[in-house]
């Protein structure tokens, strides 16, 4: 069976999931990236090796997205790397081909996308303040003695929320430790960040966008079911959340490697070769290699670009970071020359 893999690489939390040729996902995995993540792509990759049949299963393709999608594609071979906007339009309209509005909340970013059409045409992004994101959450759980995944159930008993201020998260922990102290219940304390967290991101991520329904909301903030029902107060519509939401950028790229993946030929391949195809990703490989990243400044031309270098066992396979040709470090010299006459 034909399959496609896709890693979502994010700052606190990174996802994968294969796909089977009917763009159904038949493994999946969600696991904390711990500021490394080479070694949680390595995780990931072994986890989804571990729910299929490798004899069964041949994985044509591999896509990345994320905040370290250059770094983790380079290691796997990625047939595609793209931004988690159009990951999370490609998987969110695939699903619902009718939504209109993506509204989505991670560990310590978040995004909305307005879609017609089946095609994004505009999106707000905050990655300047991690107030009402899911480690934002995270952090006021533990302050409140709660596991955080009991944050929605335990909000949601609440018949009067808190109002706390979460515009800037020094000033809701001082808001919070102030609720405490004068004795609110810990329900209302918890529904009330659940409101804020809402409040707060439609008045900052979604300021100025038009959020029109079928809206869907994804996400690790998506499953606190507190934070779901403070949207649907504060937008007076439904929001639908999917099982898998907290999925959908590696399920987006994972599609998108499937369109861009090889296909086995029947005529045969330029050298009249039947058969021919793209070679399967091994599971294995990524256990096999060492890999390391090391900043270079390039000191060809006054831009001094700081260029990104990805080694694998001591050899360049990737790099990034420059702004002009001069910079640039050729593919087709890597078995040809000592990495570090390949540095700029």
């Amino acid at each position: 069976m034909d399959c496609y893999l896709g890693i979502d690489i994010g700052s606190i939390s990174t996802k994968g999931v294969i796909i089977d040729d009917r763009r159904r996902i038949v493994a999946r995995t969600y696991l904390w990236t711990e500021g490394n993540p080479a070694d949680a792509a390595r995780r990931v990759v072994a986890d989804l090796g571990s729910q299929v049949d490798r004899n069964a299963v041949r994985v044509g393709a591999v896509g990345t997205t994320g905040s370290a999608r250059r770094l983790v594609g380079a290691m796997c071979g990625a047939t595609v790397v793209k931004n988690e906007i159009t990951a999370h339009a490609v998987g969110t309209t695939f699903l619902h081909p009718d939504v209109r509005t993506i509204l989505e909340i991670g560990g310590q970013d978040s995004k909305i996308i307005c879609v017609e059409n089946g095609i994004a045409v505009d999106y707000a992004m905050n990655t300047l303040c991690a107030a009402g994101t899911g480690a934002f959450l995270s952090s006021q759980a533990h302050r409140l003695g709660v596991e955080v995944e009991e944050f929605g159930s335990i909000a949601l008993t609440s018949k009067k929320p808190a109002n706390i201020a979460a515009r800037c998260t020094v000033f809701a922990e001082s808001d919070l430790v102030h609720k405490i102290q004068v004795g609110y219940a810990r329900e209302d304390i918890i529904a009330g960040l659940c409101r804020a967290v809402a409040t707060n991101y439609l008045n900052n991520v979604g300021k100025g966008k038009q959020i029109v329904a079928p809206v869907v909301f994804q996400g690790g903030v998506s499953k606190n079911a507190g934070v779901v029902r403070a949207f649907e107060d504060e937008l007076g519509m439904d929001v639908i959340v999917d099982a898998d939401g907290h999925l959908m950028g590696a399920f987006g790229v994972a599609l998108l490697a499937a369109e861009a993946a090889p296909r086995i030929t029947s005529a045969g391949d330029a050298s009249g070769n039947a058969g021919a195809q793209a070679e399967a990703f091994d599971f294995d490989a990524l256990r096999s290699f060492e890999f390391a990243t090391r900043e270079v400044e390039c000191q060809k031309c006054a831009n001094r670009c700081e260029i990104i270098c990805v080694f694998r066992n001591g050899v360049i396979i990737d790099s990034w970071g420059n702004r002009c040709e001069q910079g640039a470090v050729k593919t087709e010299t890597y078995a040809k020359a000592p990495s570090s006459s390949l540095l700029p």
